[in-house]
């Protein structure tokens, strides 16, 4: 029954449904309708840290606090400073802050204190001597623009695309053909250890293939295949935790970590249309 129906399913568009994840499960032949199967990999590392704020999501954040501030009750600010302190001064003039930016729309409330307390910080030579800076949100990575670095884009997800050894359509995700009676994911995680080493720690996140992408042959490739006019990639999706890629030079030449805003940069428009869907935007 799935022999007959494999093939059949395989002709249809890039949309999966849950027959289809089911049946796909079993040994894929090596040619099917004239297109040879290969299994491909969506090898992602996610965010490593929360994305800034869009300017709509600054303004509302802002608003929401102002709104509050009305309606909550004054602090007892003798309760909680001691009269003429430190501590009581600082508060009162960033409370001063706070009002000034309550009546003014286009103050933010955060802007405001922080401006505030950046210039008790240059007064005050204690708390220069113990100031606390945030690290920044741009690594090494970032300012050299090393694409081929785990640590670069850190709100953004990240896809490993490879590069094989021609002049057109080099760049692709890993992928490979799948061998007679060989499952899906077990070609995807032979194919992934072969192209790009032992050397990363991947989850493959399930059994079942999350898109595929149908393409000719160019007349080279032909004669390669007997039978074959194109190939079907079914792609696995999975996740990296650590390590790094390597290149086995041969079947893959090159190797990059890119978002998904970079991809079309590498990729055919045609190749990106078909796998811009599987991928995150952040």
């Amino acid at each position: 029954m799935i022999a007959r129906t494999l093939p059949r399913m395989l002709g249809k568009g890039a949309h999966l449904s849950r027959s289809f994840a089911t049946s796909i499960q079993a040994r894929a032949p090596l040619v099917s309708s004239n297109y040879r199967i290969a299994s491909g990999i969506v090898l992602s590392r996610t965010p490593q840290i929360t994305r800034d704020s869009t300017p709509f999501e600054k303004a509302y954040f802002d608003y929401s606090e102002k709104l509050e501030r009305q309606s909550a009750i004054p602090l007892p600010a003798d309760f909680y400073f001691k009269k003429g302190s430190l501590a009581e001064r600082r508060w009162k003039e960033d409370e001063a802050a706070r009002m000034k930016a309550m009546a003014d729309p286009k103050l933010s409330l955060s802007e405001a204190v922080k401006e505030t307390q950046v210039k008790q910080e240059d007064a005050d030579v204690t708390t220069q001597m113990n100031k606390f800076e945030t690290g920044s949100r741009l690594s090494e990575a970032d300012k050299k623009n090393d694409i081929k670095s785990l640590n670069r884009a850190l709100q953004r997800t990240l896809y490993l695309i490879v590069k094989k050894p021609r002049d057109q359509h080099a760049w692709q995700f890993p992928q490979g053909a799948v061998e007679e009676g060989e499952y899906l994911h077990d070609a995807a995680e032979r194919e992934l250890e072969e192209e790009c080493g032992k050397n990363m720690d991947v989850w493959f996140v399930g059994r079942q293939p999350v898109g595929h992408y149908a393409y000719k042959f160019p007349e080279d490739h032909v004669a390669k295949y007997p039978g074959a006019t194109g190939a079907k990639v079914f792609f696995m999706k999975a996740h990296v935790f650590a390590g790094q890629c390597n290149p086995d030079n041969k079947e893959v030449v090159d190797f990059a970590w890119v978002t998904k805003d970079e991809l079309p940069n590498y990729v055919s428009p045609e190749y990106f249309n078909a796998v811009k869907d599987m991928l995150s935007d952040l």
